[in-house]
Parts: structure tokens; C-alpha cells; sequence
């Protein structure tokens, strides 16, 4: 089962010896950023010395941090909690993310009942689906402690990433431009419900420390959030805006999912946590948020007010420049008594969320092929930092089957900011880079098997020539066959015959290496 709160994750952790207790002072303005960074790219403790293209336990994530000792606060900060594959999937409360994506898939594609009978034993299975969803509870461990008049920012202890983080240094400073902080909050839930629909949305985006009650809210165009703070600014209202630090332990990745729009990250969240999220009303805003966090900031983003936020050392490898976000004024902040401040940071990967977004890869590949049947597997390598890279492998039935499938991605989702596709046959193994690179370039003849598309990018991809708008390649490294052009005779792999291979086998020993 996945943890009720934070505290109950990071004991277990603990006591499994997946976390590490630093006690020596530590500054919140990069230092701690600089620790996890190295921690990130060390052995994960506890992880089994498998290949780093095992898709499931491969790769490296280090330990979990807790520092007690925090420069200027009394409020202990947690890193990388999340960040190797057996945390993730302790996280989510599973022996493997296999098992997970069986649930989802169950969950997208249920078997219809064809009888009276079966319909009868679908109705507990309908009843607890309808338990997946957010229940409203008087009271909670969140609101042990409530600051309105006296709320301030600068007494969390929120960190500051990389050295250039929000100190714009690229051209004139505008007339307006308020100076904020470089401390950014990194890992928290930002609540924000549609003002028509009411619909709820969590989306885990970075927020900038301005002063004690002054923040900037950063969400790409293409977000939730920002639809519905768009609904708000329409009407010419304030949009109720609430920043959760921890809770159950499904809720970072909830929050970090790229879900269909009509579909709640908190409906999401029970389904992950097998029973719906208690949430608690706010204390000054019209929103609801989860009884169990540790900390929750409550407030709104103005309609009008803007501030220069950025630039931000980004999941890219790079700085995200500066630009205008909305201006998000506190009205409160509580706590539970003596809480743990929750953070993470991005960068150049293996990072915390390299292992969120390859859960999302292996959990969410049954509702990627709901959409594209042709596809059997694919892999989100690390060197493309989630949105650069996609290499999918096909069952190659007819022509041109490739570059159907490269349409269907970028029309899919999120999926559509995928830079580059190579799209490889069904015997390929899309988590071994090098087998993939091998065929692409083996089987490829660039003017005949490549397609240039232009269409929505990544907002932080700073190669676009518009932000957010851009080129892709689509690479088709598939055996050519008839009706994909100018196609040779194509020669076979190189493979040994099974008798040779099992008589080798068996006789390894006789040969004396």
C-alpha cells in the first residue's frame, strides 16, 4: 500500500536504509541543491547491480535526504525521495510497475459483462472505482498550525537551485521589474480549480520567492493551470491558488502525470492510493487540499499583476529564461506541528524526476497503445530529457506504417511536444540506446525515411526559433519493404542458429575460459 503522509514514507524509508540523515549545517541557497545533484548520479542504496537499460530497475538514484540541520531554520528539508525505481515504486505502493500499468489497463479497458451474473459481479468493482474519488473532511493534520496575518515565505526554508536562478542577466531590466529571490518552490501540488466547471487541476509547477507574501506562479500555456487561470482572467478575477507540500505519497506523482484534461489528478491519486484523497477546506480561499500534507500555502494569483520570473536552471540541462508570469499573493499558511519541508531539483539528468517520468513511461504504455495499437513498447531515453527523445518499436505489417505512427504521437497528449521519434522493428530493444543508434543508422536513408514536422515544441526547448513552436524529426528505422520507395534487396540480421548456440552453450566449460 502506498504511505497515508510524508512522514510515514520517510520513516519506512529509513528504516529500509533507503535514506540518509545529514545533521551537519547545510545552506538552503545551493548547497543542499549541490549535495542532492551528486547524489542523484551515485548507485541508488539498495538497488540491485542490474544493466542501465533494465527499463524497470536499471539506473542510479542514490540516497534519500533528510537534513536536520537547515542554515536559519528549524524546519528539516527531504530530497530525492523519490528518486531511484524502488522508491518510485514504493511510493506507489507496488512490487513493480508492471503491476500498476495492469491496473490502468484494466481501468481503460474494462471487459464488458455479458450476462446478468457478471453484471452482478461488476457492481463492487463499479463501487470502488467510485471510491477513487476526493472526500471532504472537517478537519486535518495540514491545519495544526494556521499563520494568516503573520504567513511568510522567507520563514519555510525553500532552497535555491543554481547560481543564476531568478537574476535576470540577459539584456536591459524593464522599468517594472520587481527583484524576487532565487529560492524556488520545486516540489508541491499547485491547486486551482476552473471557475465555470469546476474541475479540479494539481500540476506540479515551479513558483519563485518574491517576499513574505509575494511569489510568481510559472506554468507553461499548454497547462491546466494556466487554462484555468486564463477562465479567471476573463472574468477579471483573482483565481484561488493553493501550494500542498506532501500528503500521500501517490500525490507528487499524480500531480506530475500527463492525464487526459477531463480526468482528476486527485480522482487519479486514489485510484493510485486505492482509496480517495480526504482533502480539508482552506482557511481563506474557496479551494480544498489534502488533509494530510505537511505544509499548504493558501492564496491568489492576480488577473492584471505580473513579475519578471526566471531565469530557472531547468530539467533541460539549461537555464529557462526570464519571462512574465503571474504575481501570487499569500493569505495564509499552515503547517502541521514541527513539518518537514519536501523539495527537489532539476537539471541535467539522472535526476529526482528522470524517475518520475519513466514510471509515467512503464505505467502509461497500456493507454499509449489504447491510442496507437501499432505500438509494442517504447522508451523515453534519458538524454533527451522527456520531451527530446522517443524511441518506439512497431509489429511492421504494411507500408509506411512508420510514419503513421509518428502522426498518431504527435497527436497524442503530451506526446506532441516529442522532438524526435525514431521508430524502430518489433525485435529491437528501445531501452538499449546503442541497439536503437545501431538500426537507425543501418536502416536508414535520409531522404527516404525521415519526416520534418513543424507544430507545438516544448516551451523550455530554447533550439525553437518561437517559444513553444518548432521543428521535429520523425526517423523511420524499420526494415524497408515495398512501397516505401526506392527500396533494394534488403539483406537479413546476422543471427547464429539455435543448435550452435545451445551446443556453445553447453559446452562453455569445456573450452577453459
Amino acid at each position: 500500500m502506498p504511505y497515508s503522509d510524508l512522514r510515514s514514507f520517510i520513516n519506512d524509508l529509513e528504516a529500509r536504509g533507503q535514506l540518509a540523515r545529514v545533521s551537519t549545517e547545510v545552506d538552503p541557497v545551493l548547497e543542499i541543491a549541490e549535495i542532492a545533484d551528486r547524489m542523484c548520479k551515485m548507485p541508488a542504496a539498495g538497488d540491485a547491480p542490474v544493466p542501465a537499460t533494465d527499463p524497470v530497475h536499471g539506473g542510479k538514484g542514490g540516497s534519500a535526504l533528510l537534513f536536520d540541520n537547515v542554515k536559519g531554520f528549524d524546519v528539516p528539508v527531504a530530497i530525492n525521495l523519490y528518486g531511484s525505481y524502488e522508491r518510485m515504486q514504493l511510493a506507489l505502493g507496488v512490487s513493480d510497475f508492471e503491476e500498476l500499468s495492469n491496473r490502468v489497463q484494466e481501468l481503460i479497458k474494462p471487459e464488458l459483462p455479458s450476462n446478468l451474473i457478471d453484471k452482478m459481479k461488476k457492481i463492487p468493482q463499479l463501487a470502488k472505482l467510485a471510491g477513487y474519488g476526493p472526500k471532504v473532511v472537517k478537519r486535518g493534520i495540514c491545519q495544526e498550525v494556521v499563520h494568516t496575518d503573520d504567513a511568510d515565505l522567507t520563514a519555510l526554508p525553500i532552497i535555491q537551485c543554481w547560481p543564476h536562478d531568478g537574476k535576470p542577466g540577459y539584456g536591459a531590466k524593464p522599468a517594472d521589474y520587481a527583484e524576487g529571490t532565487g529560492r524556488y518552490i520545486t516540489f508541491a501540488g499547485v491547486h486551482t480549480k476552473n471557475p465555470d466547471s469546476g474541475e479540479r487541476n494539481v500540476g506540479m509547477y515551479r513558483v519563485q520567492v518574491f517576499d513574505k507574501k509575494l511569489a510568481a506562479a510559472h506554468w507553461h500555456v499548454h497547462h491546466d493551470g494556466a487554462r484555468h487561470f486564463r477562465a479567471y482572467q476573463k472574468r477579471g478575477e483573482k483565481m484561488p491558488v493553493a501550494i500542498v507540500f506532501g500528503g500521500e505519497s501517490v500525490l507528487p506523482y499524480a500531480a506530475t502525470c500527463p492525464l487526459p484534461p477531463d480526468v482528476s489528478e486527485l480522482l487519479f491519486a486514489g485510484f493510485l492510493n486505492d482509496g480517495g484523497i480526504e482533502l480539508v477546506p482552506c482557511k481563506t480561499i474557496p479551494l480544498e487540499v489534502p488533509a494530510n500534507a505537511e505544509i499548504v500555502i493558501e492564496g491568489f494569483a492576480d488577473p492584471e499583476q505580473t513579475l519578471i520570473e526566471g531565469p530557472f536552471g531547468d530539467h533541460t540541462g539549461f537555464y529557462s529564461l526570464a519571462d512574465r508570469y503571474p504575481a501570487f499573493h499569500v493569505t495564509a499558511i499552515t503547517h502541521r506541528r514541527d513539518p518537514i519541508y519536501p523539495t527537489t531539483i532539476v537539471g541535467l539528468p539522472p535526476q529526482e524526476d528522470y524517475y518520475l517520468g519513466k514510471a509515467t513511461e512503464r505505467i502509461f504504455l497500456p493507454l499509449l497503445k489504447m491510442l496507437i495499437p501499432d505500438i509494442v513498447d517504447y522508451s523515453l531515453p534519458m538524454f533527451g530529457a522527456f520531451h527530446n527523445c522517443v524511441f518506439v518499436k512497431i509489429r511492421k505489417e504494411y507500408p509506411m506504417q512508420a510514419r503513421k505512427v509518428m502522426s498518431s504521437i504527435w497527436g497524442a497528449g503530451q506526446m506532441t511536444f516529442s522532438k524526435m521519434l525514431v521508430v524502430v522493428d518489433e525485435h529491437v530493444n528501445v531501452h538499449d540506446e546503442q541497439e536503437v543508434l545501431f538500426h537507425m543508422c543501418a536502416n536508414t536513408d535520409w531522404r527516404r525515411d525521415t519526416v520534418i514536422a513543424d507544430g507545438p515544441c516544448d516551451v523550455l526547448d530554447h533550439a525553437t526559433p518561437y517559444m513553444g513552436a518548432g521543428a521535429k524529426i520523425g526517423i523511420d528505422a524499420t526494415r524497408k519493404i515495398p512501397g516505401e520507395g526506392v527500396v533494394r534487396e534488403w539483406p537479413d540480421l546476422l543471427v547464429m542458429n539455435d543448435e550452435v548456440k545451445r551446443r556453445v552453450t553447453e559446452r562453455w566449460a569445456e573450452y577453459g575460459f
